[in-house]
């Protein structure tokens, strides 16, 4: 048993130091395809986009032995670039499936929506699907108007902090790591040893500040009174009826009705054309399917191997991230 736990372990490190210093390697190299339009419903020249946000707000590209595909953040800079550049859309919607992700991320994404919603005076609608929590929500805050999806979950307004810990294991099978380090706090966050009390004091000041953060946006963005910002800092999840009663969205509705919504703040007629960029065409498109790269038959991929496995997802970090099955002390 001792040797097994004593492998577990050795491997355990080993992708986790692969994860932050070594790409996983791409055979077959990144989807390099040009984005193109496809119309989904509607007509005429005047448009709205649908853009998908779906999966975990992260810079880090999705790579596997046999498959690269950007970001969420390369890519929605890439819609949002192509939509620049063409007067007749009107009107953008975006559809957010998301726990959240990043701090850093999910700033950016914000203020990418908010320019291009600035710089072009293009109305901007947020449709949450199944969860729009924590960073999810937080991109959503530039939208003129934002819809909830009568099942979403969202709100988790604040920041975590995760630090993933192998000492106990280490212990259990006999290792140690030995740290030169060239101040007492230069390996503040070390997955090693357990934290002391003044590094965490440190890193609860530090999140709280960018909860603080997080918390002021949506004050500026929704206007919330002060009974409600106090209830929604408490970091906590919502459903549709109850974010919409504190003010976190403005109508509880479906897809359709997001994008209705969208056409009459546009001043668009109903029959209007809803559109999508994609790389590669779908013959059977619908509303529903907005994923910029077409699966084939039956949606299958290529192969895909992530070297780093779970632990990829254990980086320690801040995240405006809702992580349901996590644990905190």
């Amino acid at each position: 048993m001792k040797r097994i736990l004593l492998l577990l372990l050795t491997a355990a490190l080993s992708l986790v130091a692969l994860s932050g210093c070594v790409s996983t390697k791409n055979l077959l190299g990144p989807s390099s395809s040009p984005l193109r339009e496809y119309t989904l419903q509607g007509g005429g020249k005047q448009k709205v986009l649908l853009i998908p946000l779906k999966g975990v707000i992260s810079e880090e590209r999705m790579d596997g032995v046999f498959r690269s595909e950007p970001s969420m953040l390369e890519e929605v800079a890439a819609l949002l670039r192509k939509a620049r550049e063409d007067r007749q859309v009107m009107a953008v919607v975006f559809r957010i499936d998301s726990p959240g992700g990043t701090v850093t991320a999910s700033e950016i994404l914000y203020e990418e929506i908010a320019s291009f919603k600035e710089q072009t005076g293009t109305i901007v609608v947020a449709s949450m699907d199944s969860v729009a929590a924590s960073g999810g929500y937080y991109v959503a805050l530039p939208a003129d108007h934002i819809v909830a999806h009568p099942t979403t979950v969202t709100g988790s307004i604040g920041v975590v902090f995760i630090q993933p810990k192998f000492g106990g294991l280490m212990d259990k099978v006999g290792l140690s790591v030995e740290v030169n380090k060239s101040g007492e706090l230069k390996d503040m966050g070390s997955p090693f040893r357990q934290s002391t009390n003044e590094e965490r004091r440190i890193m609860q000041d530090m999140t709280d500040r960018l909860a603080r953060r997080f918390l002021d946006r949506v004050k500026e963005r929704r206007n919330l009174s002060d009974e409600a910002l106090e209830n929604v800092s408490s970091a906590r999840v919502y459903l549709a009826d109850d974010a919409l009663a504190l003010g976190l969205v403005d109508s509880v509705g479906s897809l359709n009705e997001a994008i209705d919504r969208a056409k009459s703040l546009a001043g668009l007629p109903p029959s209007a054309k809803v559109v999508v960029y994609r790389r590669s065409g779908n013959p059977d498109d619908t509303i529903y399917n907005m994923a910029t790269v077409y699966r084939g038959a039956g949606g299958k991929v290529p192969l895909q191997i992530d070297i780093a496995g779970p632990f990829s997802a254990l980086k320690t970090g801040f995240y405006y991230l809702w992580v349901p099955g996590g644990t905190h002390r």
